[in-house]
């Protein structure tokens, strides 16, 4: 089993190992229901043509392409991501969605966004915020480089809050998926990383908070699927 000096390591590691197998990963973990809850996040942000976004930990693209599909030609979308191997996954699927006029992507920090302040109409984070080093301060980094006015949203994994359901969820996760995906990809230590990494992310109310921490006003949460996920939105001070 490899050896981590941080966090940060960790998850580069898995995140390297597993591009190639996270489309489908990310169908398995959400009950194919990943896609719909993208869908409502876009509905509650109402973006307009022309506007611009970041996409803080892209992945391989998906919110992305969503992003730019809204936007049009004559917006700007931005997807900003550490890994390289997930960036690389993200291409192809830009140039097939016919939306590479309107997108960039690039490799870059969540941690330390290469952008000046109130740059952007949006910036989002899907999946990954339970990821990063920081939370508070990836927060505080998207709040920094929207505009006053603009929206700072996260589409995440969450805590099943119907008892029932939540022992019959955490089976799941913890047990079944990690099980399956360690045997696929002959990878125990990438797999394993995914029901390790929600344990210590804080519930929805939780982080709320943190979105109100990090400067944003309006905050507003949605439980989805029986509180498997949560999509939050705070908005910059116009002051």
């Amino acid at each position: 089993m490899a050896d981590f000096l941080s966090k940060e390591e960790k998850v580069h590691y898995v995140f390297s190992r597993i591009a190639k197998h996270y489309d489908l990963m990310n169908t398995v973990l959400s009950f194919r229901r990943h896609k719909a809850w993208r869908k409502f996040a876009m509905s509650r942000m109402n973006v307009k043509p022309g506007q611009s976004a970041i996409d803080v930990a892209a992945g391989t693209g998906d919110w992305t392409i969503s992003l730019a599909q809204a936007v049009g030609p004559q917006g700007r979308i931005v997807g900003l991501d550490f890994c390289q191997e997930m960036l690389d996954c993200a291409i192809p699927k830009v140039a097939e969605a016919g939306v590479s006029k309107q997108v960039q992507l690039i490799q870059g920090n969540a941690m330390d966004l290469p952008f000046a302040d109130n740059t952007f109409d949006y910036a989002t984070i899907g999946f990954a915020l339970r990821n990063v080093p920081d939370v508070k301060h990836v927060l505080q980094e998207m709040t920094r480089v929207v505009k006053p006015g603009g929206m700072v949203v996260s589409l995440e994994l969450s805590k099943p809050t119907w008892p029932p359901f939540s022992k019959l969820y955490y089976l799941y996760f913890e047990k079944i998926l990690p099980a399956i995906g360690s045997l696929a990809s002959k990878d125990h230590v990438s797999y394993q990383w995914l029901p390790e990494s929600l344990k210590d992310f804080p519930d929805a109310p939780t982080l709320a908070g943190m979105f109100e921490q990090a400067g944003l006003d309006h905050v507003k949460y949605w439980l989805l699927t029986g509180g498997i996920a949560a999509v939050h939105i705070g908005y910059k001070s116009k002051v």
